[in-house]
């Protein structure tokens, strides 16, 4: 498996350039990215040679930075599929070309196996026998496989709050997993302090290089899924961002490698909850860089992140590609999950919820033209959510004889 991985790169002081072959971080606590020889990769592959390839996100590995096949620690993740929801676009004002990229159907249920898989391998390639990560929610899960798969030893640090599914998951898979009385930002401040000690290799988000190009692959598979011309509009919703921020990096290395059939780049959209809105507060004041959300709080715990470590470069990309960072009333996105779910039978995480919230704001201000071609990233499955499912059920009715009163039952169908 040939590396064309050249050096890191600081984010923010590109021209600082580290050395790829030990165990990085990050550089003045700012994140790193992983640069490539993307001539050489043009030389070597082509577009049509990696849509032969097998079905997984590894079919794009001359843009991956493991180096070695034997490295590779791999549950299958990829390549989640573009589902067209036409019901829905109906129901939202008529769009006509809007899709789900649903990202629930990978390993561990959520879009996190793909940066987690690639931060293990990466990790396990170069010398690492422990990893450690703070986690508000399907990360921590996702370690905990892989490192499982990998025979590594996993430390997960979550808010005492963490949806209970993700707790569970990751005890499930053997990693040693501790609840902190705080936010994420505490779990991630108990990570650090335990590095010295612990000698761990710190996985969290934007603190490696690696997972933002596991992530990255979101955006290779948007432009394959769709014929090599990318969708007009992305919407992501965006706690740390690592997403947002790798697809941008793998449009531009599309650009690079002429590989796109058109130079237009999606209008990508941040998509948070009003109960926590780090981003669109930022991008509504003109900033760069945005101050810790007051009082975080939000159903969608994937999104419950009030300061980020890569907010300059979520910023930087909504406004490059002539893009939002929008935020929908927290309140109503178990309004929104039903929504979707109702009509178009997927299992909608509330963090995509959200971004179905923020869309309908946009259409109600006609800031997005209805035939765009529009995708809702689905970055988890509604079932690793259970207290935001908790309905009230009702027993089989009964008529006074104490029969099935079917009448009762025939009236509650649509049709």
């Amino acid at each position: 498996m040939p590396s064309y991985v050249t050096h890191l790169e600081s984010a923010i002081e590109p021209e600082v350039s580290l050395d790829h072959q030990i165990l990085q971080t990050t550089h003045a606590d700012r994140p790193l990215f992983v640069r490539y020889d993307l001539p050489a990769i043009r030389s070597a592959v082509s577009r049509d040679e990696i849509e032969k390839r097998d079905p997984t996100i590894w079919r794009y590995r001359e843009l991956l930075p493991v180096e070695s096949e034997s490295h590779v620690v791999s549950l299958g993740e990829g390549l989640s599929p573009i589902i067209p929801v036409p019901e829905l676009g109906k129901r939202m004002g008529g769009l006509t070309n809007l899709f789900i990229k649903d990202e629930s159907q990978l390993p561990t249920g959520s879009f996190k196996a793909r940066g987690l898989c690639m931060a293990v391998s990466r990790a396990k390639e170069l010398g690492a026998k422990s990893l450690a990560i703070p986690t508000a929610g399907n990360a921590g899960g996702a370690l905990a496989a892989y490192a499982a798969r990998a025979g590594l030893d996993a430390y997960i640090f979550m808010p005492a709050d963490t949806p209970v599914v993700n707790k569970y998951e990751a005890a499930l898979f053997g990693a040693h997993v501790f609840l902190v009385d705080g936010l994420i930002g505490q779990c991630g401040a108990t990570v650090r302090e335990g590095t010295e000690y612990m000698n761990w290799f710190d996985v969290s988000t934007l603190k490696e290089p690696y997972r933002i190009e596991g992530k990255k692959t979101m955006g290779l598979e948007l432009a394959e899924q769709f014929n090599w011309k990318l969708p007009d509009v992305v919407l992501y919703p965006t706690g740390g961002g690592t997403g947002l921020i790798g697809m941008w990096k793998a449009f531009h290395e599309l650009l690079e490698l002429h590989w796109l059939d058109s130079e237009h780049l999606p209008r990508m959209f941040a998509c948070q909850s009003t109960g926590c809105a780090p981003m669109p507060t930022a991008f509504a004041t003109g900033k760069r860089f945005a101050e810790p959300f007051p009082d975080p709080h939000t159903i969608a715990s994937g999104l419950r992140v009030p300061a980020a470590v890569g907010d300059f470069l979520i910023l930087d990309a909504v406004r490059q590609s002539n893009g939002e960072a929008r935020a929908a009333d927290e309140s109503r996105i178990n309004e929104w999950m039903h929504l979707a779910a109702r009509a178009e039978g997927i299992s909608i995480c509330p963090e995509a919820a959200v971004c179905i919230g923020v869309l309908e704001n946009l259409i109600a201000e006609q800031k997005i033209d209805p035939d765009s071609r529009i995708v809702i990233f689905n970055t988890g499955a509604a079932q690793k959510y259970v207290e935001t499912l908790t309905v009230d059920l009702p027993p089989v009715p009964k008529t006074s004889d104490n029969k099935i009163d079917w009448k009762k039952i025939a009236a509650l169908s649509d049709g």
